[in-house]
């Protein structure tokens, strides 16, 4: 297995790629600030995920680099907070992508939890 197997990582990465064809729509006076910011903080789960599964032999850098991807998650949907109140997405679209992101953050909650179901062992 890989972190390209997990779900969480096939979510989040789907998820980053809707937002960046999604923002291709936002104001040009946007893209160095909540185009850019959207961007990085939504690419920066699924990275964020792969760099802890590789590290998963160390039990405090896999549970540090999730709880790292859970906060980029968190800030993802500050960020389509803000792009909602801007009118440049709709509310279905608004919805659509909060769903996800909420999904994805259960889904880093469970690695959190059962972190032996991921090949961590117990220190």
């Amino acid at each position: 297995m890989t972190f390209h197997d997990l779900f969480a990582y096939k979510k989040s990465f789907s998820l980053a790629m809707k937002i960046f064809d999604i923002t291709k729509s936002f104001p040009k006076e946007e893209i160095y600030s909540l185009t850019d910011q959207m961007r990085r903080s939504s690419r920066s789960v699924p990275v964020t995920i792969a760099e802890a599964y590789r590290k998963r032999i160390y039990p405090k850098h896999f549970y540090s680099k999730l709880t790292d991807s859970d906060g980029e998650n968190s800030e993802t949907q500050v960020w389509l907070e803000f792009a909602f109140a801007c009118k440049y997405i709709s509310n279905d679209s608004y919805q659509e992508l909060l769903a996800e992101s909420t999904e994805i953050g259960k889904l880093i909650n469970y690695m959190l939890l059962n972190p032996e179901k991921f090949g961590v062992k117990k220190e």
